[in-house]
Parts: structure tokens; sequence; C-alpha cells
């Protein structure tokens, strides 16, 4: 993953004068780094192949293959912005899910609007990843049990052992214990085998 700041682009126009009319404004803002360029669809799958690509900066009218159909063929492209000629494509560049559409001849002002919001999506998909990430790391640490008439949440670490008594099983934690209406083998299945072990038909 990049620094939060960084956004690694790749700026892909077969015009050297609109690439370097991109190159100029992207070269103006502290968060964007040029990665490559290319003059058509062909280079810039090479491109993603051989690099880390956040953006794309992809206009539509091309020799070999046009940014349209190059975005229909592929299957997990990074975040797109439309840079062309054209306004008439624009209803079927955002059905492809392109991020912005940009006219030329493009002013710096409408340029920076487009970088900010790919600024905006990325760090907003990076926050979603972490947070589900740490959901799944926590909801590892832990399990839940109904004693009496509320669940109580155990963590692993805390657990002394485990004693099974008929139909309950009395859990053992540095704090209190925990007596729950289950199987022995029901509280075995959420125990990790590493760090438990089931040392007698009624001990974990």
């Amino acid at each position: 993953m990049h620094p939060k700041s960084t956004i690694n682009c790749v700026i892909i126009d077969d015009e050297p004068l609109a690439r370097e009319c991109i190159m100029n404004y992207v070269s103006e803002v502290g968060f964007l780094k040029i990665i490559g360029t290319g003059a058509n669809p062909l280079e810039l799958k090479e491109l993603l192949d051989m690099h880390d690509v956040d953006l794309v900066f992809l206009d539509i009218q091309m020799p070999i293959m046009t940014g349209i159909e190059f975005l229909k063929s592929a299957s997990n492209p990074p975040m797109v912005v439309i840079t062309t000629a054209y306004p008439n494509y624009a209803l079927e560049g955002f059905q492809l899910d392109v991020l912005d559409y940009l006219v030329k001849p493009i002013t710096f002002e409408r340029f920076f609007k487009a970088v900010t919001k790919a600024q905006d999506y990325r760090d907003l998909l990076n926050r979603s990843k972490m947070e589900t990430k740490n959901a799944s790391e926590d909801h590892s640490n832990y399990f839940f049990v109904k004693c009496e008439y509320k669940y109580e949440r155990i963590y692993f670490d805390d657990i002394l052992f485990i004693q099974g008594l008929q139909n309950y099983v009395t859990i053992h934690t540095k704090e209190k214990n925990y007596m729950t209406l289950l199987g022995l083998k029901n509280v075995e299945e959420n125990l990790s085998k590493k760090d438990f072990l089931r040392v007698h038909k009624s001990y974990i």
C-alpha cells in the first residue's frame, strides 16, 4: 500500500501535447506521482503489468484500441479519469465506473477537482479495508457464550481452563468464572487447537 499522500498515475493519450499538458498538471499536485505514459491501451496494459498503478488518465480516441474498448476488456482496472475531446462518450464512460470525465481543453481547476476526488475515493477504500481487517482480527480474539440471561464476551487470552459437567461447562478466566448451557465439544469448536488442548474428557 502506498503512503496516503501518494497516488501512482499513468497517462495514456496518442497526442504528445495532451500527454505533456497532463504531465505538467500532475507535477503541480503533491500527492500525484507519474509512473509512466503511453500512446495507446496496449502500452497501458504493459504499464499495469509492470507497476502498481492507482490512477489512469485515459484518452478515448486512440489507434489500435479506444479507451472505452480497453475499459470493457479490463477485468480489474485501477481508478480511471477519462480525458477526451469528445463529450458524447460521457454516459458510456460512467457506466464503466470511471471516476471522472474531463473534456479537452482541460483547465487545471477541473483537473484538480478530479484528482482530489481520486484521493478521497482511494482513502475511503483504504479506510474500509482497514476497518474490515481490524474487525476480523478483533473477532478472532474472543467468542460469546450465554450465561443466565445475557451473552458474555470471553477473550481467549483470559481463559485459564474449561471444565465440563454433564450439559454445562464452566469457563475459568483470570477475572471470573462463566457457567453456560453448552457441551464441552461445542466450546472446543471455538478454540484454537494450537492454544488449547483437551487433556481429559471433562477438561480443556
